[in-house]
């Protein structure tokens, strides 16, 4: 196969691919939606506004009082049940790094981990996402890269798994619309130096190894653009920040 005909099979590979994972994706979603029970929203909910008496501060301090996140700590609202389990779980096992969410999720046991997983996934996004006018050109960095890809690296578009508006795919590929510059930035630099566990098909860290600094910035720019109702970034308590990653 020479080398065009070759590009153009490897282009045609990752959708192909991609379609029935993201349709499976999305049929486990609707069935964990369904399936969540009032009383564990209500028990995660509890919790998520305030805390345990083992410990577990409120999300609602960092997170925001509707998950909407803000500079430094993501958005919960609107994302997969599935996929915010098992960020805590592996914020609880120490597979996945953070000086505060680490401390937070030992403190909960699995059954509250996925009580507050249910009731942030349930919750409505906390914006709408831009209507563009003109898809965006190789001269838009982030929102190319974010749309397109770079195919000459093999470099699938983030909106394969993520969605065309950003807005999630299914419980394990969640919403990037509206999470913070700083935040998108700090997780592409940590699946760069393998830092954060790979995720969905353990494409992560393959993905953010063919992102240079300035693609990282631009993608990161892009998606924290996207909500026309995104919140305005807020301040946080000096001690409720995570310590610097090394």
């Amino acid at each position: 196969m020479s080398g065009p005909e070759a590009a153009t099979a490897t282009r045609v590979r990752w959708p192909v691919m991609f379609v029935a994972w993201l349709m499976a994706c999305v049929a486990a979603a609707s069935a964990t939606t369904a399936a969540a029970q009032p009383d564990k929203i209500a028990q995660g909910e509890k919790i998520a506004t305030g805390g345990t008496p083992q410990g577990a501060a409120a999300c609602v301090g960092c997170h925001g009082a509707n998950g909407q996140g803000n500079a430094d700590f993501p958005r919960l609202a609107g994302t997969g049940a599935s996929y915010l389990q098992a960020q805590l779980d592996a914020f609880a096992s120490g597979a996945r790094k953070n000086s505060i969410m680490q401390q937070f999720a030992q403190k909960l046991t699995p059954d509250e981990r996925s009580a507050v997983a249910a009731y942030y996934s349930q919750l409505p996004a906390p914006g709408a996402p831009k209507q563009t006018a003109q898809p965006p050109t190789p001269a838009e960095l982030g929102g190319w890269l974010a749309t397109r890809g770079r195919w000459s690296d093999q470099l699938p578009a983030c909106a394969q798994c993520h969605g065309v508006d950003g807005s999630g795919v299914g419980a394990q590929f969640p919403p990037l619309a509206g999470l913070s510059e700083n935040y998108i930035r700090e997780q592409l630099t940590a699946w760069k130096a393998n830092n954060r566990p790979p995720g969905p098909l353990g494409l992560m860290p393959a993905v953010a190894s063919k992102l240079s600094d300035a693609d990282v910035t631009a993608v990161a720019q892009y998606y924290a653009g996207l909500l026309a109702d995104a919140p305005a970034p807020s301040a946080v308590p000096a001690a409720a920040k995570p310590a610097p990653r090394p």
